[in-house]
């Protein structure tokens, strides 16, 4: 299994690309199921997840076709996947694939408003919390679908196709509103999506099913309304920029001091994150390139910040964050009201010497002025970033083992750092 060694103390100067969204991605993956023709996805980030899904695809009879570099793409160029469902020849989809990723139990809609049945496992994913699929099956519920749980399977059915309705999500939840915007774009009738979430990959998605032929308004906002359409057509699409990538490196950027340009990044998609650096003490500018970031000399200032829905803080740079704030020069406090038990990073950073104590969904930091480099394991996506952002900033050796959650979601995080002077590698076993 492999593990990164990084030696702490290096500042960052340079140029880090950022890749396509990872979060985007996936549904717009999915959403190449609601049409017999090509969807075609550009800039689409090289991760474990995107690899796992194409699988999931595959059972299902897609054929997906990946366009690599082409002459004068940069280095990190995302690939370019052409996504074929001329013929789905099973509409079950496994507990072996569904398992490991919870974004694949997203296949039910498309399976079920285009070929009016589905049998999808209930899914896995990361051990943050139980993430339930309750509201996805209530928002399918809500279009006229008949839904069963059976041996741990999700069977759903709807005689005569969909139907719009109105669906009103008592909690903002990304999951349901893709699951919800997919299903109503091949729903007769109007459908009406209220308490959406307004995340940007949800805007995305919705952009990408404009493009193949659907018919919908409110995108981005809390209410969202479409009108089904009897098909959908091929498009192309380009992904948009990876919010959660950009903020995770600008915030190891103020970790380790120096003068970073994310490339590509787009201040807009993740502006509550950029407040919270400046207030901590980081430089921020916006240009013709994306956003440069800057600390150089000026200590780590402690924030007080919750999370919450776009375009509050993100959960996914929670953990991130709080490995700034052990460097604080004062005490933080970080709450999560986004997922319970999200904190599972806490115990890992305390082995670099960092203070933390939890107070239910609040964690309590008391800034240290060095860290110690430590072996350290991942619990998750963004657990396993933190402690990369640690250990470079840590004196000494750091080892995170378990990297295969930083593969999941990051794509060739050691070769952008190590571009920008940071002194890490991958150590295969």
């Amino acid at each position: 299994m492999d593990r990164i060694r990084i030696i702490g103390g290096n500042p960052l100067n340079g140029t880090i690309p950022i890749s396509g969204a990872k979060n985007a991605a996936l549904p717009l993956m999915i959403a190449g199921l609601l049409t017999e023709q090509t969807l075609i996805l550009d800039n689409v980030p090289r991760l474990a997840d995107v690899a796992q899904l194409q699988r999931i695809l595959g059972n299902h009879g897609v054929d997906i076709t990946a366009v690599g570099k082409r002459p004068g793409d940069g280095k990190y160029q995302g690939q370019t996947l052409q996504i074929s469902a001329a013929d789905i020849i099973d509409t079950t989809a496994p507990y072996e694939l569904v398992s490991r990723m919870r974004a694949s139990f997203w296949v039910v809609a498309p399976l079920l408003a285009r070929m009016h049945q589905a049998k999808v496992s209930l899914p896995g994913g990361c051990a943050i919390g139980t993430r339930p699929v309750d509201l996805l099956i209530m928002a399918l519920e809500k279009l006229g679908a008949q839904i069963a749980i059976d041996g741990g399977y999700v069977v759903a059915k709807a005689p005569g196709g969909l139907r719009g309705g109105y669906i009103d999500f008592p909690k903002v939840t990304v999951g349901g509103t893709h699951v919800a915007l997919m299903a109503a774009t091949l729903a007769k009738g109007t459908t009406v999506i209220t308490n959406a979430a307004c995340e940007p990959e949800v805007s995305d998605l919705a952009e990408c099913l404009t493009k193949m032929g659907a018919c919908i308004t409110g995108a981005g906002t809390t209410r969202i309304e479409v009108e089904g359409v009897d098909v959908l057509h091929g498009a192309r699409h380009t992904v948009l920029p990876d919010r959660i990538e950009a903020g995770t490196y600008a915030i190891a950027t103020a970790m380790t001091g120096g003068d970073v340009q994310l490339e590509g990044a787009r201040p807009e998609l993740l502006q509550s994150a950029l407040d919270v650096l400046i207030e901590a003490g980081a430089e921020i500018g916006v240009n013709a390139d994306g956003i440069r970031v800057r600390r150089n000399g000026n200590g780590i200032r402690p924030v007080q910040v919750a999370t919450a829905p776009f375009p509050g803080f993100p959960t996914d740079l929670q953990a991130q964050l709080m490995a700034l704030m052990v460097c604080a020069q004062g005490a933080s406090a970080i709450t999560e009201t986004i997922f319970e038990n999200r904190f599972m990073h806490v115990q890992e950073l305390a082995r670099f010497g960092a203070r933390i104590s939890l107070d239910g969904e609040t964690a309590r930091i008391d800034g240290i002025s060095t860290l110690r480099g430590a072996p350290v394991m991942a619990t998750d996506l963004r657990a396993s970033v933190s402690l990369v952002i640690a250990g470079l900033a840590a004196e000494g050796e750091t080892m995170v083992n378990r990297v295969y959650h930083l593969d999941r979601g990051f794509e060739r995080l050691e070769d952008k750092l190590k571009a920008c002077g940071a002194a890490i590698e991958r150590i295969s076993d």
